[in-house]
């Protein structure tokens, strides 16, 4: 026999609509009155009918999450699915889904939003890249759609909810750790003009050298399309110049993996001869050779704490945007070592 919400409200002792407002999490019911009628569900195996409850609220219980290329790319990259755990268990708490893009460009990105948006099949976004002049995150804002951001908006930050790290601090701390063991030579690999976080990352480190007295050299600067076309080339050039870096920061621990194996190739030892310094803490950092030092940046917190945001948002539409900061720490393992 199919348990109905007169049945549960019938046990519980409440009246029907109490238990509509308890399943809606409705902060005016009590605590106490939560639990009891939660309990009765469980006794009576009752489950509540979402998709209906959806189409009276005219809500669809569900956020839509945009990743920066397909999800076949982004999830052999560690930081997605940890960051989606952070926003998958907070969306589950408050009885929200999730709806994943799929696009595999800029273009198709923009083509599902719009298709989200305009469709009414989320009711909330979360962006989980920054974009230089993302038309995409322009869109949002323009139209008033609940969204929050993973990373700092390149504009109008004052009008968006936005979850980010302190990339210019955390990272004039990180090429600061390199030159308090000696370095004079730092090499940045993995820039990408396109992604406010590159952008600010490299902020961070040439102040670091600036403050330092050391010289911000362009050379120093490897671009992440480079490393990607052809990584083994670009680091025997890096490390043929007449003076090569003796320290490298690179954007994140897979790009700091690739950069031991091609040093390997070459007889370049870390840390015995160059030390890394990397981003996002995979936990792989920790069983690499050497375990490498990397800065946690609470990849979970990020997707967590933006989750809580848009459901503000969502439910409380007139909640002013925030910007909040989520807390990063350096790693220390063994790829850094004291320049000789």
């Amino acid at each position: 026999m199919v348990v109905t919400i007169k049945d549960v409200a019938r046990e519980a002792g409440v009246a029907p609509s109490t238990v509509s407002r308890v399943i809606a999490n409705n902060p005016r019911i009590s605590e106490k009155t939560k639990r009891r009628v939660k309990e009765v569900m469980d006794k009576l195996g009752y489950y509540p009918n979402l998709q209906a409850r959806s189409l009276v609220a005219k809500s669809t219980q569900t956020i839509g999450v945009i990743m920066p290329n397909s999800a076949y790319h982004a999830f052999r990259n560690p930081f997605f699915p940890e960051v989606l755990r952070g926003i998958s268990m907070t969306a589950h708490d408050r009885k929200y889904g999730i709806y994943l893009s799929t696009g595999s460009s800029e273009e198709e990105i923009h083509d599902e939003v719009l298709s989200m948006v305009n469709g009414r099949r989320v009711d909330g976004i979360v962006l989980l890249y920054s974009r230089v002049n993302d038309r995409t995150m322009n869109y949002l804002e323009e139209s008033g759609f609940p969204f929050t951001v993973v990373g700092r908006p390149s504009a109008n930050e004052e009008r968006i909810t936005f979850v980010d790290n302190d990339n210019i601090f955390i990272t004039k701390q990180v090429t600061n750790y390199l030159i308090e063991q000696g370095h004079r030579n730092i090499a940045y690999v993995g820039v990408n003009p396109d992604f406010v976080v590159t952008i600010d990352r490299i902020n961070g480190y040439k102040a670091a050298l600036m403050e330092a007295g050391l010289p911000d050299n362009d050379v120093f600067l490897v671009h992440e399309d480079l490393v990607k076309e052809k990584g083994k080339e670009v680091i025997q050039s890096l490390m043929s110049l007449d003076v090569p870096p003796t320290a490298l920061v690179t954007q994140d621990d897979l790009m700091a993996y690739e950069m031991i194996s091609h040093l390997d190739t070459l007889n370049i030892k870390v840390p015995d001869d160059i030390s890394i310094v990397s981003f996002n803490n995979l936990s792989l950092s920790e069983h690499s050779k050497p375990p490498l030092t990397s800065v946690d940046i609470g990849t979970f917190q990020l997707g967590h704490v933006a989750t809580q945001c848009l459901i503000e948002k969502i439910e409380n539409p007139e909640t002013l945007p925030k910007r909040i900061t989520i807390p990063t720490k350096l790693i220390e393992r063994k790829s850094c070592a004291a320049k000789k």
